[in-house]
C-alpha cells in the first residue's frame, strides 16, 4: 500500500516528530498551511492505511508512525525495481550510476557502500 502525495508529505512531518497532535502537525506545515479539516482527512486516511496510530489524550489524539520510514522507503525502491527495471537490481544501479549526475567521491562511497555488503555477505 502505498501513499498519495499529500499523505507522504504529512507522514515525513510525523516521521521527524516521531509523536504529534494535530495542531503540531499544522504548525511544521510550510506556507500555505493546509486546512486542519484537510489533515484530519489525510490522518483519517493514513489510519486506515494502518500507517498511522494515535492515542487520546484528553480530547485530542495524539498521532504516531505505525511504519518506519526506511521500510517505506525500502518497498518504494523494491517496487521501483520490480516495476521499471526488469526486476533487476543491476540495470536500477547501472541507470543510477549513468543518468544522475555522481561526482567521483560520490561514487567511490557507493563503491565503499558495496565491498562492505559484499564482505557481510561471506562472512
Amino acid at each position: 500500500m502505498s501513499l498519495s502525495p499529500a499523505e507522504e508529505q504529512l507522514m515525513q512531518l510525523l516521521w521527524k516528530k516521531k509523536k504529534a497532535f494535530m495542531k503540531e502537525l499544522l504548525d511544521m506545515f510550510p506556507a500555505p498551511k493546509p486546512a486542519s479539516t484537510t489533515v484530519a482527512t489525510l490522518l483519517k486516511r493514513m489510519q486506515d492505511k494502518e500507517f498511522v496510530g494515535y492515542t487520546q489524550v484528553g480530547r485530542a489524539r495524539q498521532y504516531f508512525p505505525l511504519v518506519k520510514k526506511t521500510d517505506y522507503f525500502s518497498n518504494h525502491v523494491n517496487g521501483l525495481i520490480k516495476h521499471f527495471f526488469n526486476d533487476s537490481a543491476g540495470q536500477f544501479a547501472s541507470f543510477f550510476t549513468q543518468e544522475t549526475n555522481l561526482s567521483e567521491k560520490e561514487l567511490e562511497h557507493l563503491k565503499t557502500i558495496i565491498d562492505q555488503q559484499l564482505k557481510n555477505k561471506r562472512s
